[in-house]
């Protein structure tokens, strides 16, 4: 009998559909799982998504846990730990994707093994903040739970409405993550990475006139080929979150390499659009392995 593997990601959405292809035609089984409509009861120790005790399967990938990032994902995550506990094997692992979801505890980790990153400052003032742009003269206000450049904010110090939307910003944002804008040359780059192994490395880039590179924003794939101490950094920056699948983003700048973040999930399309590697096939033959070791 073949394994029991479940992708929890987008129903209907290409990278989640594709996975669980890979899955199913090396199982025979196939379980994609929204996690907004899965029910934990913890009375009897089951979690459930339309008829299955997830609790039972052999394994789950997680391709993506919400549509947007927020703390209700985070939830999400902690759920998934009662099946972990109860001997399914996760990939990532949630504990280790909790850490990735919220931006600041990504840049902490960064910042604790030294990996070089955007000047960055990180208050809940707004005189620090106008402060800070002063000093940085130009700096991309994040929200810390977005992808994708979403509801991010580039400002330019001495603008006429500077204070106004940094006010905005504070409203929606309470805790302010404030990064110096850097010369990305239109494009930078997505370093793949399999269980802590270099796969690729494709480049996203910019389309005229938008300051930035995401997919998002219009920008487009490309092949890279990186340099061995440009994946030596990758592989550093990666490594303190032990994942099964992901990507850091790096930016190739004046002064030297930099690293934005990593990602929780990974950039499948990346890795097949701009690399022409199927990370599907080889994540899928990955967790076969794991799970019959």
């Amino acid at each position: 009998m073949g394994k029991r593997i479940g992708v929890i990601g987008t129903p209907g959405k290409w990278s989640t559909e594709a996975l669980a292809d890979a899955l199913e035609a090396r199982t025979g089984y196939r379980l994609v799982i929204d996690m907004g409509r899965v029910t934990l009861d913890l009375t009897v120790g089951r979690l459930m998504y339309q008829g299955v005790d997830l609790c039972t399967l052999d394994g789950l990938v997680l391709k993506k846990i919400a549509e947007t990032y927020s703390p209700d994902a985070l939830d999400r995550l902690e759920m998934l730990r009662v099946a972990e506990a109860r001997g399914v094997r996760i990939f990532s692992r949630p504990e280790a994707v909790l850490r990735l979801m919220d931006r600041l505890a990504c840049t902490v980790t960064l910042a604790g093994a030294d990996i070089p990153m955007p000047p960055t400052v990180i208050t809940e003032d707004e005189t620090a903040a106008a402060e800070t742009l002063a000093r940085f003269g130009s700096a991309v206000f994040k929200p810390l739970f977005s992808t994708k450049a979403r509801g991010m904010v580039l400002l330019d110090h001495g603008a006429a409405d500077t204070a106004a939307r940094i006010a905005a910003f504070r409203a929606e944002n309470p805790v302010m993550y404030i990064q110096q804008r850097v010369d990305l040359s239109g494009q930078d780059l997505g370093m793949v990475f399999l269980n802590g192994d270099y796969l690729c490395t494709y480049a996203r880039v910019g389309q005229a006139g938008s300051w930035n590179t995401t997919i998002h924003a219009g920008g487009k794939y490309a092949p890279f080929d990186p340099a061995p101490d440009l994946i030596d950094l990758g592989r550093r920056a990666q490594a303190p979150f032990g994942l099964s699948f992901t990507t850091v983003d790096i930016a190739l700048t004046p002064d030297g390499p930099i690293v934005f973040e990593v990602s929780a999930f990974g950039g499948y399309s990346g890795a097949l659009q701009g690399c022409g590697v199927d990370a599907m096939a080889l994540m899928a033959d990955h967790v076969l392995a794991e799970v019959t070791t």
